[in-house]
């Protein structure tokens, strides 16, 4: 551990000529001071945060410290002071940016909000400081444009990404004319992690300590309920939460009513969080109590997903994921707004008929399906009937249409095939075919085929036929 450890004075040459040459470009005058340089963290977490720090100081010297003139109007010293002040409080390192300049334009920061859509205009309930947090949002800037001084075109958003790779958090207060102060919050080290064992249906998962405020139990039919209703919040200790299920998040299985009636109190999660929000996440159980892990990344393949920090290899070989709280907690409302929006379509989808047309002319499919559509009708389509036996197989269509002459498998196969299948023997099938000989009819109709249509382009009749079926 202590060969991994370096002081953050590695980076202080770097900082000082990043905020003297951008004062230069801008003709501004700032003095940077940085506090407690000499303290410790580990090397890994230094080289990741360099360039979110050099961005940062861009900004506040672009956008945060007055020109001179600016200053001295406003009763201001001369210079403008940057400071950055490093400590360490617990397991955590925190970093602190402040600057004396012009601060945060909260209503600039709710315009450009609402006009993105992350605000709705008539939402009252936000605070200044959680108006404020919207600065680190893609693509939401209050500069009025982009030069190669500060943001160079990229957002906050990419510190605020860089810093949730590393389990740490970020957050902003300011106030207009005083001044900002950013705050970042970051792990000790990246290689070992203090954690907390909890069990979701019949997984385990580590919390790391740092982003656990306290652990509470509650009342599980208070809980049943809160889940059951539509309030957005839950109160206890006469406090409001935004309460989820961790079960819920991964898997999708909601809080059932065995586990409310074979328990006394269930585990509440309090969650680190300085945005303002009280979230809190429910667990089944707290399996023992803290452990220290190595943490293992999860490599490419597996590093962006939503909610999952890391994993690590338990005493018995098996692999524990280690859980990112507040990214679970962002994404859980997410994923809930998608759900609703995906079952509110599906309903509208599947209140229309769907009919399936198999033919291997590309101009017949198109045609008929176009017609079909503008009336209302769902539709699929295949170019031939072994394409159309693999759309049976994850689909029920209401009735089907069918050509006769096709390659790999011929109207006949299919229909003999559908009709001898307990899913799909009670669907309708028309037969379209340009074959007008008597044999074809009593072939198809010996299948089980309910209609035959020769094709001669009378569009109306062929509707006709699928509305009385």
């Amino acid at each position: 551990m202590n060969s991994r450890m370096v002081p953050f004075t590695r980076l202080t040459p770097r900082l000082e000529r990043i905020v003297r040459q951008t004062a230069n470009e801008l003709n501004k005058s700032v003095e940077l001071t940085i506090v407690n340089a000499d303290d410790e963290m580990d090397r890994t977490i230094l080289e990741r945060i360099t360039s979110p720090l050099e961005h940062m100081l861009r900004n506040a010297v672009d956008h945060g410290i007055e020109t001179t003139s600016t200053r001295l109007k406003s009763g201001k010293e001369r210079s403008g002071r940057i400071t950055l002040e490093v400590r360490r409080e617990g397991s955590e390192i925190v970093i602190q940016l402040t600057d004396d300049g012009r601060g945060i334009d909260v209503e600039a920061v709710r315009s450009k909000a609402i006009s993105q859509g992350l605000i709705d205009a008539d939402d009252n309930n936000l605070s200044d400081l959680d108006i404020m947090q919207y600065i680190f949002n893609a693509g939401l800037s209050t500069s009025q444009q982009v030069t190669q001084i500060s943001g160079r075109g990229v957002g906050m958003d990419v510190v605020i990404s860089e810093i949730r790779q590393l389990g740490g958090s970020v957050s902003v207060v300011s106030e207009l004319g005083k001044g900002s102060s950013f705050t970042m919050r970051l792990p000790l080290t990246v290689a070992v992690s203090d954690a907390l064992v909890v069990r979701a249906a019949d997984r385990y998962y580590a919390i790391p300590l740092v982003q656990i405020e306290r652990v509470v139990r509650v009342n599980p039919e208070k809980l049943y309920d809160y889940y059951q209703s539509n309030d957005a919040t839950l109160n206890f200790e006469d406090t409001e939460y935004r309460v989820r299920y961790l079960n819920e998040i991964l898997s999708g299985n909601k809080l059932n009513e065995l586990v409310v009636n074979t328990n006394t109190s269930l585990p509440l999660i309090i969650i680190k969080n300085r945005t303002g929000q009280n979230i809190a996440l429910q667990v089944d159980q707290i399996a023992g109590s803290r452990i220290e892990v190595v943490v293992k990344p999860l490599g490419q393949q597996l590093s962006n997903i939503p909610g999952v920090s890391a994993a690590t290899i338990m005493g018995d070989g098996s692999v524990m994921l280690i859980l990112d709280l507040i990214a679970l907690m962002r994404n859980a409302q997410l994923v809930k707004n998608i759900t609703k929006a995906a079952d509110a379509k599906r309903g509208r989808i599947e209140s229309k008929s769907t009919i399936l047309v198999v033919d291997d002319s590309v101009t017949v499919r198109k045609v008929t399906s176009r017609f079909l559509e503008r009336q209302g009708f769902n539709v699929a389509v295949a170019k031939d009937g072994i394409d159309a036996i693999e759309i049976l197989q994850d689909m029920t269509p209401d009735m089907i249409l069918l050509d006769i002459e096709m390659p790999r498998m011929d109207g006949f196969e299919v229909a003999t095939q559908v009709r001898h299948n307990n899913r799909l023997k009670q669907i309708p099938i028309i037969m379209i075919t340009s074959r007008t000989g008597e044999k074809h009819r009593e072939r198809a109709l010996e299948i089980g085929v309910n209609d035959i249509w020769v094709n001669h382009s009378k569009k109306k009749s062929c509707l006709i036929k699928c509305k009385n079926y």
